[in-house]
């Protein structure tokens, strides 16, 4: 005795529809936590352009005086930046070039998934970096 093609199917839809709902919920984890590590990159980079700022502000108050131009006091730009970035609460280094003119900062962070953890990505790394020049203007004009 043969049983009706509706019997022999049923339960087909229910696990479709369970294996439709979990790939769903893996792309919107994908979705979420990707653009939560985005954000995490703004916001180093962010962190990383206000600590060269900061250390941009350090400057060699002797150079200016002696009509060399500015620059920075390259031990305290550095311990301004270091010390930024400490109260950020992130990694980073900061380094003077240029002849004391130019200071680049790098951070870098990690950003805590939310979703993509149920396949094993705890953490994705973040990055940024942002430069500053220290530059002597007369009258609008760069000297």
């Amino acid at each position: 005795m043969h049983r009706p093609l509706s019997c022999r199917e049923r339960g087909s839809v229910t696990i479709w529809l369970a294996l439709a709902s979990f790939v769903m919920i893996v792309l919107v984890g994908v979705a979420v936590d990707l653009s939560g590590q985005v954000y995490a990159q703004q916001h180093a980079r962010d962190i990383a352009a206000q600590a060269a700022r900061t250390a941009g502000q350090q400057i060699d108050a002797t150079q200016g005086v002696r009509g060399i131009g500015a620059q920075t006091n390259p031990t305290q730009a550095i311990a301004a930046a270091k010390a930024y970035l400490h109260s950020a609460g992130v990694s980073g280094d900061a380094t003077i070039t240029g002849g004391g003119t130019t200071i680049t900062v790098t951070v870098a962070d990690t950003y805590e998934t939310k979703f993509l953890s149920i396949i094993g990505l705890q953490s994705l790394r973040v990055t940024g970096s942002a430069e500053t020049r220290v530059v002597r203007v007369v009258g609008g004009v760069e000297r």
